[in-house]
């Protein structure tokens, strides 16, 4: 005789949903954190995956320029110049006898060659600069987007709680401040304002 399921019995299986919440971390694939929310991880690849493409859209000459510059900001290159120029000296000053001197003081050759290198290392410098200051400008634009929209999205909250306050006959704030929080800043305005501002007091300074 088969045995009756117990309906009152747990399922060995769980609910529908639990197969999903147990092996999910998230369906993206980041790791469920307590302390960070999905949006949070899916920012993180979403910048991530930017840079990883603005890394792929380097040319040549600007992927060789980044790595002159990372290796002449790095204890290496020091070390390298200081072995080189120690080396150079030694020998120039007769202070390795069995090393004929080829560059004797005052060491004009050397100086050139420092020079020359100052030269390149500068516009390498230069052009990875111009490239970051590109990236600085373009996240910087990002920013300012995202806190107009945000201003704006503020602004439109406020007067939807405004007009449910005033439906339900709850205090509200002055009318000349209602008003004034829910007008949208215009981006052009406040540059001009602070244009002003620097010109007053770039004027009282040179006074």
């Amino acid at each position: 005789m088969p045995e009756r399921a117990n309906p009152t019995s747990p399922d060995p299986q769980g609910p529908p949903g639990a197969a999903a919440a147990a092996s999910g971390d998230d369906q993206s694939g980041a790791p469920r954190d307590p302390g960070m929310s999905s949006i949070v991880h899916r920012n993180i690849r979403a910048l991530t995956e930017v840079r990883q493409r603005e890394e792929q859209r380097k040319t040549f000459s600007e992927r060789v320029a980044d790595g002159i510059t990372r290796f002449a900001g790095s204890m290496a290159f020091v070390y390298l110049h200081a072995g080189v120029f120690g080396g150079w000296l030694l020998v120039n000053t007769r202070s390795l006898p069995i090393v004929k001197p080829f560059d004797p003081f005052p060491f004009v050759m050397l100086a050139m060659i420092a020079s020359v290198e100052a030269i390149f290392l500068s516009t390498f410098i230069l052009i990875s600069q111009n490239r970051m200051q590109k990236l600085a400008d373009r996240r910087a634009e990002l920013d300012l987007q995202i806190g107009l929209l945000t201003e704006h999205e503020l602004t439109r909250a406020i007067a939807l709680i405004d007009g449910v306050a005033s439906r339900l006959g709850a205090a509200r704030p002055p009318e000349q401040e209602l008003q004034e929080i829910k007008q949208d800043i215009r981006p052009e305005k406040v540059v001009s304002e602070i244009a002003k501002a620097e010109e007053r007091l770039g004027g009282g300074g040179g006074s």
